[in-house]
């Protein structure tokens, strides 16, 4: 068990023991010691559908309780809608769940009463669970716990006022449901904003959803399902509902940072956040001011906090996987939205909807306008963070190494050592390599003028990596 990109990441094997109470209680302390909770302050939990998260649940309100705090179960719902309850009753939340990876592994993702956690604070929670080594003993329940049933309504009305009224009327939608614990919320926001919603594909099984790598045999399946209902668009998210999944009307995957480029200009956003990862065009495609971060939620969210600061300006952040994220108070629509410092991804899924109604265009033909350089991006599954380690070690050990590397594809003209290796090649072509944080598996994302050139430049680069890991 480790901290990812965001957030808490182990072996179902694992968690299941007593480390998911050592961390839970190191977290509970954590707030205690930093005056962020008082003994007796109430912290809510909830999870996604994965067959292991309820016992995970009740194990980490068992250890919650021992240190002090008062649990209360919100049951299962998206990772936002809790976090945005959590916030507004100036309290802290724990969400059980491992977003996109497989059923074997979950997670814990933890908020503070100002939302998720920082890179600083994940070092101090493993170091007071390290402290917890050997306090661990009985986890079983002590006792029901309260339970919060309407922890949703919130997210509900946000997302329910963020649109005009009725603005999704002419649009005929696809939900793929899966096992995302976003499903029912999503149909019940599109039915309200007006849209003709048809559910697919749910699933009692959990389906791991990556939204940064989705495989031709769901494209295949979304291109199928826009024929056969006539929809103008497939929405969905991943497992905890925080990144967002769109197709366009033929069942062409829309790729997370022109979501976040939509959100960008429909909220009128003078700072921008966005990790490395997102197109290299996310800078001509807006008036705002864009910071580059580390991959990962919570170094989006100190690049937001550093603009708050220095300003009092409109402040959002997107990561590639399209999740958006509100640091500041924004105008919208004439209406106001607050804050919400964590991954969402019913913002950018309206918005994205409600530009192609407004402007009466096919949804491929919005995102189109956009003119971002075509970016994919694949990964290889089972490839043991030691490997991984040791083929970026060998790539950084000088230039030759990675020219030699590189050199069936072009001449490298720039080098971004920023997260993982961002290479520019042939003036202006763009490979990026890096290990996940989240799983063992080596990513790869490519730009390119054209789609049959990103095409081939990431089938070439994939090879080099599988013959790289092969020596």
């Amino acid at each position: 068990m480790k901290f990812g990109t965001s957030g808490l990441r182990g072996l179902v094997s694992d968690l299941l023991g007593p480390d998911t109470a050592r961390y839970a209680m190191a977290f509970g302390g954590y707030l205690l010691s930093t005056k962020q909770a008082r003994l007796g302050s109430k912290i809510y939990v909830g999870g996604d559908l994965r067959l292991s998260t309820p016992q995970i649940m009740v194990t980490c309100m068992n250890a919650l309780e021992k240190v002090g705090l008062s649990p209360v179960d919100c049951g299962f719902l998206p990772t936002p809608a809790l976090a945005l309850h959590a916030m507004s009753n100036k309290a802290a939340c724990l969400m059980v769940t491992g977003s996109h990876i497989p059923a074997d592994r979950n997670g814990i993702k933890f908020y503070t009463p100002h939302g998720e956690i920082t890179k600083a604070d994940e070092g101090a929670i493993t170091a007071l669970a390290l402290d917890r080594l050997t306090e661990v003993q009985d986890i079983s329940p002590a006792r029901r716990f309260d339970v919060e049933q309407d922890a949703e309504l919130l997210f509900l009305e946000r997302n329910k006022m963020l649109l005009p009224e009725k603005a999704l009327t002419k649009l005929r939608i696809g939900v793929y449901q899966h096992s995302t614990v976003a499903r029912d919320t999503l149909v019940s926001v599109l039915k309200y904003h007006g849209a003709d919603v048809i559910p697919l594909g749910r699933s009692n099984e959990f389906i791991p959803v990556d939204t940064e790598a989705v495989p031709e045999s769901l494209v295949k399946l979304f291109k199928h399902w826009a024929d056969m209902h006539h929809l103008d668009a497939i929405v969905s998210a991943d497992g905890d509902g925080d990144r967002p999944l769109v197709t366009d009307e033929n069942g062409d995957v829309v790729r997370g940072d022109a979501l976040g480029v939509l959100v960008a200009r429909f909220l009128s956003a003078d700072v921008v956040a966005t990790p490395v990862t997102s197109s290299s065009g996310v800078e001509t495609s807006g008036r705002y001011r864009v910071i580059r971060t580390k991959v990962g939620s919570p170094y989006v969210i100190e690049g937001m906090a550093g603009a708050c600061e220095a300003s009092s300006h409109s402040v959002m952040g997107f990561e590639a996987n399209g999740g958006v994220l509100l640091a500041s108070t924004i105008d919208c629509i004439g209406r106001v939205l607050q804050p919400l410092p964590t991954r969402d991804s019913f913002l950018p899924i309206l918005v994205a909807l409600h530009t192609a109604a407004s402007q009466r265009k096919r949804l491929s033909l919005v995102v189109s306008a956009l003119k971002l350089p075509v970016a994919l991006s694949d990964r290889i599954e089972s490839f043991p963070i030691e490997e991984s380690a040791a083929l970026m070690t060998r790539l950084r050990a000088g230039p030759d190494q990675l020219a030699e590397f590189l050199e069936p594809i072009g001449r490298i003209t720039h080098v971004s050592d920023v997260d993982g290796l961002r290479i520019t090649v042939n003036a202006g072509e763009v490979v990026h390599i890096r290990p996940s944080g989240n799983a063992p598996e080596m990513r790869c994302c490519v730009e390119a003028e054209n789609r049959g050139r990103a095409e081939a430049l990431l089938l070439r680069v994939m090879e080099l990596i599988a013959a790289a890991r092969a020596r």
